[in-house]
């Protein structure tokens, strides 16, 4: 009784959410960039605790996270636009990974049991564990916000799952608010693009180590895309 309580729970505070963004507009916030920046500014110190919320909410209804890394950098410089990125793409990506596994589990595996990329997470996880689970997050072999519902109904540990998710994530976070500020404040040069170059590297060294640990472990990344 206290499970269905609790999932009925979950339920009603998921709709809410999404009834209260979608009257108030907040999903157009995510097509807009400069508006969502001045919304951001506007808030006072709350803006950091609006901006996380709002990252969890990319993840959880599976939007375009990228223009909120970008806002990040803008508002918040490379260092705490970074941290902030980091925080709220672990939480959402927690948040979404629990509604799979806790409130909709049946529905999903129900949904997508058909389902390529679900089948191919499933069946790779059953396979090689965690290892890929490091795979699928530093290469872009699958869409993020999928694998976040895909990993809910394997069975990884939760802090296994938050874990490997916020050491993949960092790179990106840190590389692209850091990006995103030293545009805004020195524009286009040359120093830019010697950075781009060295980020450039960077990230390819970075999708060496999961094509290392498939080579290892025995997989074809070409049969997961």
């Amino acid at each position: 009784m206290n499970k269905k309580i609790n999932k009925m729970f979950l339920l009603i505070a998921l709709l809410f959410l999404f009834v209260i963004c979608y009257y108030m507009g907040g999903f157009n916030y995510f097509k807009d960039i400069n508006k969502l920046k001045n919304s951001l500014n506007n808030l006072g110190r709350l803006k950091y605790l609006m901006y996380i919320f709002a990252y969890i909410i990319t993840a959880v209804f599976s939007l375009p996270a990228s223009i909120l890394t970008i806002v990040g950098g803008i508002i918040f410089g490379p260092l705490i636009g970074g941290i902030l990125a980091l925080i709220g793409a672990t939480i959402g990506a927690l948040v979404s990974f629990l509604i799979s596994r806790y409130l909709f589990r049946d529905f999903i595996v129900s949904k997508f049991k058909d389902n390529l990329v679900f089948n191919k997470i499933e069946e790779g996880f059953k396979k090689n564990g965690k290892d890929f689970l490091i795979l699928t997050r530093l290469l872009p072999v699958f869409p993020y916000n999928i694998q976040n519902y895909a990993y809910g109904i394997t069975n990884i540990d939760v802090s296994t799952y938050i874990i490997i998710s916020f050491i993949t994530m960092a790179p990106g976070a840190f590389i692209y608010t850091y990006l995103a500020d030293e545009i805004i404040n020195n524009g286009l040069s040359n120093v830019l693009y010697i950075k781009l170059l060295i980020f450039g590297v960077i990230l390819f060294l970075l999708s060496q180590i999961p094509k290392i640990l498939a080579k290892k472990k025995g997989i074809d990344i070409a049969t997961l895309k």
